[in-house]
């Protein structure tokens, strides 16, 4: 035998055990990382997908929660894990788009990770205090312009999707509105309720019990369809703002250099599980819409998403730390 039959010989018995762990995957328990707390969406999503890809798979998948930084320690955890796809992550648009643009982060999203599968959609939605003497988007966009600088927005938070949501209202309807910064959603809901503040792009989940009590107003919904649970409410594109399209969202990823057999099996089991009617029940009774697609259009969409906050926070002038 030759030197180079020799070398690919070798190279051989080395990729051997790698080959036949991925062909023999999952052969254990399965980490499933969560960059947040317990009880949030993140959460929720991990544990009740979780769940039903464990029983599919007859493997345990235990849920870790890593909470800190926004949600970047945690995702961080996953990038510098093992790439054997035995630790894997649910994040969140936050994680992977929005933070490396507003902040130095310790990992590359495009070079640290794998992608797996979207897994939800969450719409955010334009509400206005009850007070303001606006019903549709027409009218809102009117009052704020007569009134320059004298409305405002509020926010859970410097960064956040909702902010940058509010920073995307003012550039595609070009008027100024003063951004109010709050720590979460439920301080900005509770001033909104107050009438402290005038407006607010949230996640529809957290705002339907104010809109079915009659004390918030929907003006509209950042999604490409209506939500099924408030079929009333226009999107942006239906008053003619098709791009302020502005959904949060949550996806599978795995640490970069997971066998590609393997990142396609947990790709195939992830969808499997969201197609189970119960999951995609409980995901919708939290106001999650199921996705699913594959790892190149996941990455794809990852890339797009990142481009398109990029510009916003560009143009509307937001700082970073970077």
């Amino acid at each position: 035998m030759g030197l180079l039959g020799r070398l690919l010989t070798g190279l051989a018995l080395l990729l051997l055990p790698a080959l036949a762990s991925a062909q023999d995957f999952p052969n254990k328990p399965i980490k499933l990382i969560v960059p947040f707390p317990p009880g949030g969406p993140n959460d929720i999503i991990a544990r009740v997908v979780g769940q039903r890809m464990s029983e599919l798979i007859k493997q345990p998948i235990v849920i870790e929660n890593r909470g800190g930084q926004g949600g970047v320690l945690g995702t961080d955890a996953i990038a510098k894990a093992a790439p054997d796809g035995y630790t894997i992550g649910i994040v969140s648009a936050s994680s992977l788009v929005i933070n490396p643009t507003m902040e130095n982060v310790p990992y590359d999203v495009a070079r640290d990770f794998a992608p797996v599968t979207l897994v939800t959609t969450v719409p955010e939605m334009l509400v206005v205090a009850s007070n303001v003497a606006a019903r549709d988007m027409g009218e809102l966009v009117a009052l704020a312009r007569s009134q320059p600088g004298k409305l405002n927005f509020a926010s859970a938070g410097v960064g956040g999707l909702p902010h940058l949501a509010g920073e995307l209202f003012k550039l595609t309807a070009k008027i100024d509105i003063v951004h109010v910064p709050y720590r979460g959603a439920a301080p900005a809901i509770n001033d909104l309720l107050g009438q402290q503040v005038q407006m607010a792009f949230l996640d529809l989940p957290v705002l339907l019990p104010h809109i079915k009590s009659g004390m918030l107003r929907p003006i509209a919904l950042g999604a490409p369809k209506r939500a099924p649970t408030s079929p009333e409410v226009p999107t942006t594109a239906e008053v003619g703002m098709p791009d302020l399209l502005i959904e949060n969202w949550y996806g599978m990823i795995a640490p970069a250099g997971a066998p590609a057999n393997v990142v396609n099996f947990l790709n195939r089991v992830t969808n499997e599980a969201m197609s189970d009617p119960q999951v995609a029940q409980k995901l919708a009774d939290q106001g999650l819409t199921v996705a699913g697609d594959t790892p190149g259009h996941f990455r794809d969409y990852i890339g797009a998403e990142s481009r398109k906050w990029a510009k916003v926070i560009k143009d509307a002038g937001v700082g970073t730390t970077k």
